[in-house]
């Protein structure tokens, strides 16, 4: 696939696509990274539900000698519960989930066109698991207290099971208030538990999640450089290359790959410090353990390594396509919404005007190509 633009001087790409002069903040990333989130949430809830119930430790009544049993599991969720039981939460969960999005792909996408512009000596690994984890940190203020209502709500299940249920072999190990809805679980867990009950494991949750989002990121941009190296050291295509457009086009199908790969082998590193967090959300004001500390004593004496682990199925099969989902939507919502990128050129005589230039990697549609001082010039796409 080719571009050419014909009213180009003889002139040479010295700025990377996209790159802006309007802040730091690209707000429109933002925005793609909320929709996408909310979207994967939004489909994925129920096998979060069932995580959080495998991982509360028996708080629900439901105990699982082994990861394979999470097919009795769900039956047991549905059977007493109904479907509807596998949403409870949910309304917290999109929430929470759509302002993480937005503060991590917003904050990763800014940092990187701000590095690359620049400061491009600065790019690489590190660079996209800092800006990964500080975007996580960033939502964590909303997603947190969103986590914790979520949560309560899915180990309660239905109005009608939690009331036959409750009863004394549980009852101190569950909250004493059936949560209508995610505004009544906020109102009752400040008014018995203050604030800190909104923010229960929030240190724990922080060292899952920046470990998790900068892996995440780092991950999927290492597979997304391997597979444009491999391009070029492998690929046919010998076109003519400006500075800084990369050749390679990925398809829908590449980013899920990419995305789910990368999400899954991430959460299941993460899977230990998940257990600690669910079990510091989950304990209500009758606490079982005193911190993240005696948790994570607690859970190694009486349960062992396995204790650590437990969900760590369901989480994986949770994070394979919720972040497959994210990743591709982003992407896609990019490609076409995202306005046309201006490239500088230096009034150099090096390329002809008449000579292709490649952007098959370029996240928009089509370029538009400025000299400096001069109007901005249009690249379509060519044919195939």
């Amino acid at each position: 696939m080719e571009v050419i633009a014909e009213p180009m001087e003889d002139n040479i790409v010295s700025r990377r696509l996209g790159s802006r002069s309007d802040g730091f903040f690209s707000w429109r990333e933002f925005g793609w990274g909320a929709l996408a989130s909310g979207f994967g949430e939004t489909l994925l809830h129920p096998v979060d539900t069932l995580k959080t119930r495998i991982q509360s430790g028996g708080q629900t009544g439901l105990s699982l000698q082994k990861q394979s049993d999470i097919g009795h599991a769900l039956k047991y969720i549905v059977g007493i519960d109904g479907v509807r039981g596998l949403y409870r939460g949910v309304v917290p969960g999109l929430t929470g989930s759509m302002v993480t999005g937005a503060t991590y792909f917003g904050f990763i996408e800014s940092s990187k066109d701000w590095l690359e512009g620049e400061h491009p000596n600065l790019t690489g690994p590190w660079a996209h698991f800092l800006a990964g984890a500080t975007g996580d940190t960033l939502g964590s203020i909303v997603y947190v207290p969103c986590e914790v209502l979520k949560q309560r709500m899915q180990i309660q299940g239905s109005s009608k099971t939690w009331h036959r249920t409750y009863t004394s072999s549980i009852k101190k190990a569950t909250p004493a208030v059936y949560y209508s809805g995610a505004f009544h679980a906020g109102r009752v867990i400040l008014r018995q538990e203050g604030l800190t009950g909104l923010y229960a494991g929030y240190f724990s949750t922080l060292v899952r999640d920046v470990p998790f989002a900068g892996l995440q990121i780092m991950l999927y941009e290492a597979m997304r450089a391997s597979m444009v190296y491999g391009q070029e050291r492998w690929g046919s295509s010998k076109a003519l290359q400006p500075v800084g457009l990369e050749k390679h086009q990925f398809s829908s199908l590449e980013e899920l790959i990419m995305g789910g790969t990368a999400g899954g082998l991430s959460a299941f590193l993460t899977t230990p410090m998940d257990v600690l967090k669910t079990r510091l959300q989950v304990q209500g004001s009758n606490a079982r353990y005193r911190g993240w500390r005696d948790a994570l004593q607690t859970i190694w004496r009486e349960e062992g390594t396995k204790g650590f682990f437990k969900g760590a199925l369901p989480r994986v099969l949770w994070f394979v396509p919720a972040s497959a989902i994210s990743f591709m939507a982003v992407e896609w919502l990019r490609k076409e919404f995202n306005p046309l990128p201006v490239i500088q050129v230096d009034s150099q005589p090096v390329l002809s005007s008449s000579s292709p230039i490649d952007i098959t990697n370029s996240r928009s549609r089509d370029i538009q190509v400025q000299n400096y001082g001069d109007p901005i010039f249009h690249l379509s796409r060519g044919p195939n």
